[in-house]
């Protein structure tokens, strides 16, 4: 009897704990897990441009967050998300691309690191998109100023706009911190 009641509590338990990872999964699909971080560094080089491979969509990130206006100015780490995994980091003034499957998406941005005294009221976003084979898609994760904090936003990008940033920004290579 005290066998079966202590199988049945834990079952409880069980669900109770998954079902709370599966709401959390739902209030922000396109990221992953929290406890993943990146180690990122930048290139300084001529930019290569990605071309969408076959079946494929293309999808760029640029990080146009805010300068914090101290100086050294502190490199903030952004992860960024596609349908619950992580694919990638960039800093302020970098960026990187991914290739995806047509179809619709959920894409994550979430500030990694964050200053300590700077308030921020919100450090992750989320957005949906469909992509389509053969197309490619911009999109900035930046900061926006508010009369308080500085919150993170992720916007789609004009393709033009994309293209002076790539010359100007950085691209940025990650992995994944052990």
């Amino acid at each position: 009897m005290k066998t079966t009641l202590l199988v049945v509590l834990f079952l409880m338990t069980y669900s109770v704990l998954a079902q709370a990872q599966t709401q959390e999964r739902r209030i922000a699909p396109g990221c992953g897990p929290d406890e993943i971080k990146f180690e990122v560094t930048t290139a300084k080089n001529p930019n290569p441009a990605g071309q969408p491979e076959a079946g494929k969509a293309l999808v760029y990130f640029f990080d146009d967050s805010p300068s914090t206006g101290w100086f050294p100015n502190p490199k903030l780490t952004t992860r960024t998300g596609i349908d619950g995994v992580w694919v990638g980091a960039t800093q302020r003034n970098s960026y990187f691309y991914v290739a995806v499957d047509p179809g619709e998406h959920h894409l994550c941005a979430s500030w990694q690191t964050w200053l300590p005294g700077v308030n921020a009221t919100h450090k992750t976003v989320a957005a949906r998109f469909t992509a389509e084979a053969g197309r490619t898609y911009y999109f900035k994760v930046g900061g926006q100023l508010t009369q308080s904090a500085v919150d993170i936003n992720l916007d789609p990008m004009d393709s033009d706009e994309a293209q002076l940033l790539a010359r100007k920004y950085s691209l940025s290579t990650f992995q994944q911190k052990k």
